[in-house]
Parts: C-alpha cells; sequence; structure tokens
C-alpha cells in the first residue's frame, strides 16, 4: 500500500484573517505548479521580465525575502538573475511541497508580523499574493522595517478584463482562487504605500504587462494590463 503524507493545519490557521483561503485547502494547493505550465506559461514569461527589470535596477539588491512564497515558483527562479532568496508563507501545505523544490531557507509565518530583525534583507517580495492580505498597511510597514532599500510587489491588475470575468465564475461557483482577494490599480497601490510609509523617503517605479497576444506592445506604462510590477526604492 502506497504510504501518503498528511499535512495538519492548525486551526488557528485554517482561519488565518477570520475566513476560508484556498491556500489552506489541499484540493487547490497541490495543483499549483501545474498553472505555470499550461496556459499560464506565456504569462509568467513577461511577469518575470517585468519584475526583473524593477528589482535589477536598484543595484543595493543582492538578498531577498519573497512572502507567500507559496511552491516558489518565482522564489527558485530569484536565482536566475543572481539574487539570494528566502521563502516565507503562512500555508504548510504550501510550504510542505516548497521544501522539496527550493534549495534555500524557508519560514512559516504571517506576513503581517515577520519573524526577522530590521534590515535583515536588501529587498522584500510580494508576487500575486498582496491581494489576500486584510490589513495592507501594515504589511508594507513591515516589509519597509525587515528590507533595507526596497519592496518589489507583482500583481494581478483590477484594470483587466480578466477581474470581470473571475468575478462572475465566483457567481456561479467557479475559480475559488481570487474569493478573498482584493484587486488593486497601480494608484490605488501607491495610495496604501503612501498612507504605510509616511516620514520615508522613497520612490515607486511600475509597468504592466498581460495584454493581448495580438497587441503591438506586451508591457508599457500604462495601468492597463492583467498584470502590473511596481518596486518601491527605499532612500533614507
Amino acid at each position: 500500500m502506497e504510504r501518503q503524507n498528511t499535512v495538519l493545519i492548525p486551526q488557528n490557521q485554517q482561519n488565518w484573517q477570520n475566513r476560508e483561503e484556498w491556500f489552506f485547502n489541499r484540493e487547490h494547493t497541490d495543483t499549483y505548479e501545474q498553472w505555470y505550465e499550461g496556459r499560464y506559461k506565456r504569462a509568467e514569461i513577461w511577469q518575470k521580465k517585468v519584475m526583473e527589470q524593477l528589482v535589477k535596477s536598484d543595484q543595493r539588491v543582492e538578498t531577498l525575502l519573497e512572502f507567500g512564497c507559496g511552491t516558489t515558483r518565482f522564489t527558485r527562479w530569484w536565482k536566475e538573475i543572481g539574487i539570494k532568496a528566502t521563502g516565507g508563507d503562512i500555508s504548510p501545505l504550501m510550504l510542505s511541497q516548497a521544501i522539496h523544490l527550493f534549495e534555500g531557507d524557508l519560514v512559516m509565518a504571517d506576513s503581517h508580523h515577520m519573524p526577522f530583525k530590521d534590515n535583515t534583507f536588501d529587498a522584500l517580495a510580494f508576487i500575486t499574493t498582496f491581494e489576500y492580505y486584510k490589513d495592507p498597511v501594515q504589511v508594507i510597514r513591515e516589509a519597509a522595517r525587515v528590507a533595507r532599500h526596497g519592496i518589489a510587489m507583482g500583481m494581478m491588475n483590477r484594470n483587466s478584463p480578466k477581474v470581470l470575468r473571475r468575478r462572475v465564475q465566483q457567481l456561479f461557483g467557479k475559480n475559488p482562487f481570487y474569493v478573498t482577494a482584493t484587486f488593486y490599480t497601480p494608484s490605488m497601490l501607491k495610495s496604501i504605500i503612501h498612507e504605510a510609509l509616511q516620514g520615508r523617503n522613497y520612490t515607486i517605479y511600475w509597468t504592466c504587462t498581460g495584454l493581448p497576444k495580438w497587441f503591438p506592445v506586451q508591457q508599457w506604462n500604462l495601468p492597463y494590463g492583467d498584470f502590473f510590477g511596481l518596486y518601491v526604492k527605499l532612500e533614507d
């Protein structure tokens, strides 16, 4: 008989943020890596191009903590562009896969209360995970505490027809992955950053991708497209 590994989720994590989250459901987490190997492969390529441009523009960044690392799909990739990465996530189901896929350090923790000293890493990254935080201001403040030089953020763009499609799917009981997600535009996210980092000196850079394949460009500095990347360069 084949032996199956069982990962128990503590009760306080099952109701993290007082609501059910898809990343505590093994039915969804076990197939997470497959998304990127199918129809989302092209999107992943452009997302990585955007994030590389933003983060590598800050030459001070040599180490990075990615929170909400999941199975480490992006966390594994930072090494390819010369950045030493560490991963953090609240989901033991995601991390149970990550430990077999990622050679670096991993920590299970809440992004609102990161278990690291001030200025531990050069930068902190959130890739398609910031949408799930109920207190985004607190999370940004924690990121700015732990990171010396910058905060990188990549997320689904509210200014996209796909957002409407996802909400319609949810009405029919499909696509459970975005039920608790809050979608932002670049301007909405910048407003949250300004609130969180009052009194700090910083510069924000952003760009969008996720445009239709037939479109003449695949990346631009207009707030439209399925995905946008943003980098907060801390200058104090």
